[in-house]
């Protein structure tokens, strides 16, 4: 037996707000007086919309309660069901107006219609069937703001404007960057992809697959869905559903109690996928993560349905459902009305929650926050009639509906919540989110809790931990890259899907994911994870070093032997050993050589800014002075013409100058420093260019070898640059293949040698004769040489 609803009528004004509700489960049309009921079965009872009823009639009896807000006036309402189709929307709004049980167009058996405003929901379908001054409770739908289409409707929720980046932020807390989109192919689904999509391009997570189901597949009675081996299938462990409450997605998805998928769906809260099975196994919605508009707790809501009872409401057709179904109740024989054998002491709080939600639902919320925009706006005109003429009878404060469209416009209070509720258009504020996680455990047992917190309007967003089976789930392509990797994309798939790859030599990547690998300075060096450089130690040769001692005593000593073969050489330099061998060109060789044994000495020691420039400046311009002298005495001998010119003193100043040059664009470009050695390729030039006068030297004495030698040496040049070249060519490769202060050991070591081999090769036969063979430091043995060379 089904029973009627009431209707609570008072004294001084009945307000009549009718409601029109979208249950979905049993069609029932009630009018006026409820004296007829029409039941028409459909499909099975859904006891959460049942909740939006019990939130409009809170809100009546807790303003008809306040004395404060319409005082000595109550409200009064109707309820009527509406199933989802435009047709039958239609239909039941015609019934409504007419006050027949059928419904005749512009007819009307009422003598005066007391009706102000109409509450519908859920989807906005229905809502822009009926013509009316009309609230609508269900989701905020862009199509309906459209004011000259939907003059006199106004939404009580909230934009989503905000949700596609709601949804990328969550999936960023929890690392998810491979998921699966399911949208409806409606305008709405389009604009909402479209958003997802670009927020999650910016956060840099990629869609494994996307889905969008046609609009004529939407139908409550389709028994069919191709999509759903695809989804469980694809690798993808995160899907995002977003479409209407009432579309074959939701009905289609609810059948997939046999599917154990392990999938985390994320989606608004229109969705009802809460089982009731008395299965073994977790059902496939387990775990599923909820956006839900914020709101406050609305005080007394709760213990007033705990309150509510059949006894309480008898007309409750609705009510007397519920506790026929979940309670030990039985019908009366008698009338086939009355329940009979029910606890004394039944309630709704008795059942869990994913039976009936003792909590206030947002469209609840949204009932609730409707109900009193009317209130306080016939509040308004009431104030205001009430200035403008006194009050007479009852009948003269009765309104025709246009006239609360001025007010309800511009209405702004705060609820008992505490929340502001704007109607104006431009006063709405995006929806923040609580995000709540469900839980469906076998034998019908639920689980409901507040994981996180999401608003537009604050920088960080709060999330607890989502675990399923003590374990946050995961989906990615493809797993992240530990710092000392870089990512190396797969060809031919998502961004991201990619390989990862270890960082070159002496490159690092010191975070997760990178896109490229960083170079360290030249002053630091990679470590062996390659996850971060490290600063280059100073190491130098040191005097205190066994190393650095014996070299400098080394340097010491030549300098010293070479000063005294200068001191010989300005002691005998009216012989004729000296006067054959150009004097300007002999000293100037020696005090070259002299320095460049001690310009070895700069490598020794801590280095400093001043020690590293002119290590490079001092033995590069003094070995280029002492082989430009070589090859000046060289070209004496090869070309004694070049004497009498005075062409020789030109080739050491011209051969220095380059040098110089070069040394300048070497240090004006990448000069050396403690911590850098500079331009490894200008170092090169510099050796080239000394090895290239090197090797000019000696063959122009090679080819000098047969001319009389008593006192030109033309042989001991030639000697001397196969020395010094012998030094040298080696030096690069061994220098390059070691490091620390054996490499500073290596330079000073060639650099001793190739000088030696000048001072030993050039001088030594010279002081030889002058010591050990005085008798041929003699014009005689000068002729005798030639004429024996003529000869």
């Amino acid at each position: 037996m089904l029973l009627g609803l009431s209707c609570t009528i008072h004294s001084e004004l009945l307000l009549l707000l009718r409601a029109i509700f979208n249950l979905m489960l049993i069609l029932l049309l009630f009018h006026e007086g409820f004296n007829d009921v029409i039941p028409i079965p459909l499909c099975r009872f859904q006891q959460k919309n049942y909740q939006y009823v019990l939130a409009f009639i809170f809100a009546i009896e807790e303003i008809n309660r306040n004395p404060h807000l319409l005082p000595n006036i109550s409200l009064g309402f109707d309820l009527y069901n509406v199933v989802h189709s435009e047709h039958r929307a239609l239909e039941s709004s015609l019934i409504w107006l007419s006050g027949l049980d059928r419904d005749i167009p512009n007819y009307t058996c009422r003598r005066e219609s007391k009706s102000v405003a109409v509450l519908t929901g859920t989807t906005w379908a229905i809502s822009a069937q009926i013509g009316t001054l009309l609230l609508t409770y269900g989701p905020f739908e862009p199509i309906l703001n459209d004011g000259d289409q939907f003059p006199s409707l106004y939404q009580m929720a909230p934009r989503d404007t905000s949700l596609a980046l709601g949804m990328v932020s969550l999936l960023l807390h929890f690392r998810w960057t491979w998921v699966g989109i399911v949208i409806s192919e409606d305008k709405k689904g389009v604009e909402f992809l479209s958003d997802l999509r670009r927020e999650m391009d910016r956060s840099g997570i990629c869609a494994a697959f996307v889905e969008m189901i046609p609009v004529t597949e939407m139908s409550p009675f389709s028994r069919t869905w191709p999509y759903h081996l695809e989804i469980k299938d694809i690798s993808a462990n995160v899907v995002i559903i977003y479409s209407d409450a009432d579309t074959l997605t939701s009905s289609t998805f609810s059948r997939w109690d046999d599917l154990v998928i392990w999938k985390v769906w994320v989606m608004t809260s229109q969705w009802d996928f809460i089982t009731n099975e008395r299965t073994f196994i977790l059902d496939s919605f387990h775990g599923t993560l909820s956006f839900s508009h914020h709101h406050g707790e609305i005080p007394g809501f709760e213990n007033f349905i705990q309150t509510v009872n059949p006894s309480k409401y008898p007309e409750d057709i609705y009510l007397a459902k519920l506790w026929f179904l979940f309670f030990p109740c039985m019908i009366s024989e008698s009338d086939c009305k009355t329940l009979e054998n029910c606890p004394p002491n039944a309630s709704l709080g008795w059942l869990p929650w994913q039976l009936f939600d003792m909590t206030m639902i947002e469209w609840s919320y949204n009932v609730y926050n409707a109900v009193y925009a009317v209130a306080w706006t016939l509040h308004e005109m009431l104030l205001q009639r009430a200035e403008m003429q006194p009050m007479g009878s009852g009948e003269g404060l009765v309104f025709s509906p246009w006239q609360l469209h001025p007010f309800l416009r511009n209405v702004q209070f705060n609820n008992s919540a505490g929340d502001s509720v704007n109607l104006a258009e431009e006063g709405k504020s995006d929806a923040e989110y609580a995000i709540l996680n469900f839980w469906n455990f076998p034998e019908g047992l639920g689980l409901k809790v507040k994981v996180g917190e999401y608003s537009p309007r604050k920088s960080h967003s709060r999330y607890q931990q989502v675990s399923d089976l003590l374990q946050t789930p995961h989906s990615v392509c493809s797993e992240s890259c530990s710092p000392g990797f870089r990512k190396t994309p797969q060809k031919g798939k998502a961004t991201c899907c990619f390989d990862c790859t270890p960082c070159p030599e002496n490159e690092i990547s010191n975070e997760t994911d990178m896109d490229q690998c960083v170079r360290c300075p030249d002053y630091q060096y990679a470590n062996r994870q390659r996850d971060r450089c490290l600063q280059k130690a100073v190491t130098f040769l040191a005097y205190e070093d066994p190393l650095g001692m014996a070299l400098a005593c080394t340097a010491l000593s030549f300098s010293g032997l070479t000063a005294v073969v200068l001191g010989v050489f300005v002691k005998h330099l009216d012989t004729h050993i000296f006067k054959a061998n150009n004097r300007t060109l002999s000293y100037t060789l020696l005090v070259s050589l002299t320095l460049c044994f001690l310009c070895s000495l700069l490598f020794i020691g801590r280095p400093n800014t001043a020690t590293c420039i002119l290590q490079q400046i001092a033995f590069g311009v003094v070995s280029t002075v002492a082989v430009s002298a070589v090859l000046a005495k060289t070209l004496t001998v090869r070309m004694r013409q070049w004497l009498v010119s005075g062409a020789p003193n030109f080739i050491i100043p011209v051969c220095s100058f380059i040098q110089l040059s070069l040394r300048g664009v070497w240090l004006g470009t990448s000069p050396p420093f403690i911590d850098i050695d500079g331009s490894v390729t200008a170092f090169c030039c510099v050796l080239g260019y000394l090895g290239s006068l090197a090797l000019g030297s000696f063959s122009l004495a090679y080819l000098a070898r047969n001319l009389p030698d008593t006192f030109n040496g033309a042989k001991f040049l030639m000697f001397s640059m196969l020395v010094f070249c012998s030094v040298w060519v080696p030096f690069l490769p061994v220098y390059h293949s070691t490091k620390g202060k054996v490499t500073v050991a290596v330079e000073i070591f060639s650099i001793l040698a190739s000088s030696a081999g000048l001072l030993g090769c050039i001088f030594v036969p010279k002081c030889y004769i002058i010591f050990l063979r005085p008798e041929r430091n003699t014009s005689n043995v000068l002729r005798n040489k030639i004429c024996s060379g003529r000869k």
